[in-house]
């Protein structure tokens, strides 16, 4: 509840947020906390005014029950079922509503993202990659807005596949609205995504921030067409940021809605030319193998040992043989098999990422 409250006091990000975390000890502690105390605990003093203004005026059990009553889940950084990818980004939002589900699966996700002025060959590529990646049991993410995104979703449910739809306002405000029916069939094979509080319009700024859980969530970021201007290379900047892969669609030189992508190529972006390059880059051509493998096999000392070395800063595979004091042969082939199991992530380079946040479930 009292995560819910903080989410909705404007100047309360994720940075002051875990400082009265790290303050008071829990959420509870800081919301009962003085006025006095909080100054303390190191918010200005017209954020602690506007914050005793929001506690007194609002009831969080009206709030909760209004979730209640429209099914958003609410999940925070202390819950098993926050993205494990997400929890890896810097700053990560401590709050996210969701319309739908989230789902083990998810974890093997890749955004589409691109210009609302789509061409007939926009359409053709996104269509393409989004129902490929689909049928393979990769989990596509985007922002649902008109044009790239939405044929995006649409494509992926049309192959049976999941879906995530990340919002720039509440997950009760639905926007575009022509979008409703769309935003329907997503809940059901997949889910509205949102760090903002229920009621929040979609206003302009909103949308960069957002992009950033769109590419925070996904293991890379396709960009399929987009402008000089558009969101979608904000998104590839903050994949970029984030580790994360990115690809661009390359297009016709004097084509507005290619610019953007053929940029994104000259500065480094892999160009896209099959969705298989997407599924080969990111060993992502057996999911569903790779999610049988992680239920099937057991952990094992060598596994556990490998973990307990890891975190979610990268490390390199023999700085990680170094610290083990194992055979590289070992070591290598183990690492293959955590991958598999979703236990780490290769993230470049032959380095590695905890995926899991809690090492004593590996304890063997």
């Amino acid at each position: 509840m009292y995560w819910v409250g903080f989410n909705m006091v404007k100047g309360i990000g994720s940075v002051r947020f875990k400082m009265l975390l790290d303050a008071f000890g829990n959420a509870e502690a800081a919301w009962n906390a003085s006025p006095e105390a909080l100054l303390e605990a190191g918010l200005s003093r017209k954020i602690v005014g506007s914050f005793q203004h929001f506690r007194t005026d609002v009831s969080l059990e009206q709030v909760l029950e209004r979730l209640d009553a429209l099914n958003v889940q609410v999940i925070t950084w202390e819950d098993e079922g926050y993205p494990h990818l997400l929890k890896e980004i810097d700053q990560p939002p401590p709050v996210l509503y969701v319309c739908g589900s989230l789902v083990t699966e998810d974890e093997w996700a890749v955004a589409i993202v691109g210009t609302r002025k789509v061409t007939a060959y926009g359409r053709q590529v996104a269509e393409d990659v989004a129902s490929t990646l689909a049928r393979n049991g990769v989990t596509i993410v985007s922002g649902m807005a008109r044009g790239v995104d939405s044929i995006a979703h649409q494509a992926a449910l049309n192959a049976g596949g999941r879906t995530l739809a990340v919002l720039g306002s509440g997950v009760d405000r639905v926007y575009p609205p022509e979008n409703r029916k769309l935003a329907a069939q997503i809940m059901e094979q997949g889910a509205l995504v949102s760090d903002y509080a229920l009621g929040t319009p979609p206003d302009g700024i909103n949308f960069p921030p957002r992009n950033r859980i769109i590419s925070g969530l996904s293991m890379a970021v396709i960009v399929v067409e987009a402008g000089e201007t558009s969101g979608a290379l904000i998104t590839a900047s903050f994949a970029a940021e984030q580790g994360r892969d990115v690809f661009a669609v390359p297009g016709n030189i004097n084509a507005p809605q290619s610019k953007g992508t053929n940029r994104l190529i000259r500065d480094g972006a892999q160009p896209l030319l099959s969705p298989q390059d997407v599924l080969e880059t990111l060993n992502l051509t057996m999911v569903t193998e790779h999610q049988a493998v992680r239920v099937a096999l057991p952990t094992d000392p060598v596994e556990s040992k490998l973990y307990k070395l890891l975190s979610h800063e990268p490390k390199h595979v023999d700085e990680i043989r170094l610290q083990a004091n194992m055979p590289i042969e070992t070591v290598s082939a183990t690492l293959v098999m955590m991958e598999l199991k979703g236990m780490v992530r290769q993230v470049g380079g032959m380095s590695y990422v905890a995926v899991r946040e809690d090492p004593e479930s590996y304890q063997v």
